[in-house]
């Protein structure tokens, strides 16, 4: 049953996030117009405030690219502000604020907009209030872009574009990213989540201001709106000042509702992948596809179990295949909780592929009849329940962590996440490992060996 049917025990909003020690936490979340909603979190544990803007999207090949170039035009300039001059102006009167463009993923949904940061109302210098001048010069940028003959800027479209298509390139520079990047392609190909955020070099050359400026209508009119803000303003005066700030976005109707990934079965036989390349240490990644995802009510014993098995320093990987054997010079897991896929990354001698791949396997082998202690699994926890409740210590996390919660429809907080990993038993984290199904290995290899 999914989780999200199952969660009326979870606190409805506005919620009360604690911490001993800390100072109380409100979290609301409010409609501000059909399709755009406001995640706030009212706190005075912060200097700065945090604000975030993000289309949210399905990933798709032929837009993927289209829409990651949207946000870095539209930080290029604004009606009021034509230049990244002005700008930066603008963000020195509110005492060197920031913004920049976003590009994100949540499983097979892309987040492009902004993240800014200010100096939080309690801070300034005069009693001043920022938060309606910053939620404007945001909702400005967002929204009134500089426009010639009726479309996006032809300089401000190429500069970018160009900008664009070097950072794609570069993606290949960093071979263990770039591993598990050519994982996913390869074991999602079929699938929206195989597709990179920034898209790929084709259809980004391809883009003119004519098709950038329709698909930034497309998003305007159609794709839901999250908004996001941490700091210590009162939750009525931050309704108000996001309202105004964002009251030129299109009235529309309905913004259709986010698809959720489709689930696959891992096939009979595991797909292997080797591409050869001028490299000097192997990257050896594994794929493989989980029975839970975080609707699911077993995703916590999943975390858990990611944990135990490469998630961290106190894991199988890195304590058997690691150290213990020296097989790698680097071996972790990670958990896609949007999509309920759990990749592994390594890095190997060219000669130590098979050994390799043959202990990483056996160590899950492990797992699955249950063979790991009482200790390992406690260590796994206070890792998780750490990782989770620091997160309420740094706003770019907690925004990040919105995010995802925001694209699952998941009103769950981080401090709540952590409460039921503190009640998950050895016998259902074993059952999670149970769930796991090799998809596919790739090898990235010498082009001598």
């Amino acid at each position: 049953m999914d989780y999200i049917q199952e969660r009326e025990s979870l606190p409805a909003f506005p919620a009360l996030l604690r911490k001993e020690g800390w100072p109380m936490a409100e979290l609301t979340r409010t409609e501000l117009f059909p399709g755009v909603h406001l995640t706030a979190v009212h706190t005075g544990k912060f200097k700065s405030c945090v604000l975030g803007v993000n289309f949210l999207t399905p990933l798709d090949r032929e837009t993927a690219s289209v829409n990651a170039l949207i946000p870095s035009v539209l930080r290029r300039g604004s009606r009021n502000y034509p230049t990244m001059q002005a700008i930066s102006a603008a963000l020195d009167e509110l005492y060197g604020g920031s913004i920049e463009p976003m590009v994100r993923t949540r499983g097979e949904v892309q987040c492009v907009g902004f993240l800014g940061s200010f100096l939080d109302d309690a801070y300034t210098l005069d009693g001043s209030t920022l938060l309606g001048r910053a939620a404007g010069l945001m909702g400005e940028l967002f929204l009134q872009p500089v426009i010639e003959d009726g479309c996006f800027s032809q300089e401000y479209t190429k500069g970018e574009r160009d900008n664009l298509a070097d950072r794609i390139r570069a993606q290949i520079n960093d071979k263990r990213s770039y591993a598990l990047t050519r994982l996913k392609q390869e074991m999602c190909k079929d699938e929206p989540f195989g597709v990179d955020r920034l898209g790929d070099e084709a259809h980004a050359a391809a883009i003119t201001p004519q098709s950038l400026w329709a698909q930034y209508q497309h998003l305007l009119h159609t794709a839901p709106v999250e908004i996001y803000y941490c700091g210590s303003a009162q939750p009525g005066r931050v309704v108000q000042a996001l309202k105004n700030a964002f009251s030129a976005l299109p009235c529309c109707e309905e913004r259709p509702p986010l698809p959720r990934p489709a689930s696959k079965s891992a096939p009979e036989q595991e797909k292997n992948v080797e591409e050869r390349m001028d490299v000097t240490q192997g990257k050896l990644s594994l794929g493989f596809r989980a029975g839970a995802d975080v609707w699911s009510k077993q995703y916590p014993a999943l975390m858990l179990a990611n944990a135990v098995y490469g998630g961290t320093t106190t894991s199988k990987l890195f304590l058997n295949v690691r150290e213990k054997l020296s097989l790698c010079y680097y071996a972790s897991s990670m958990l896609e909780k949007h999509k309920g896929v759990m990749m592994v990354s390594s890095g190997v001698e060219f000669e130590q592929f098979q050994a390799a791949r043959a202990e990483i396997l056996a160590q899950l082998e492990a797992c699955k009849a249950g063979q790991f202690e009482n200790w390992e699994l406690e260590g796994a926890r206070r890792s998780v329940v750490s990782t989770l409740r620091s997160a309420m210590d740094a706003q770019g996390r907690l925004e990040d962590f919105w995010l995802g919660q925001a694209v699952a429809g998941i009103a769950e907080g981080p401090d709540a996440l952590a409460e039921r990993v503190e009640q998950v038993t050895l016998e259902e984290v074993a059952a999670a490992f149970q769930t796991l199904a090799l998809d596919t290995v790739y090898f990235l290899t010498g082009k001598e060996v």
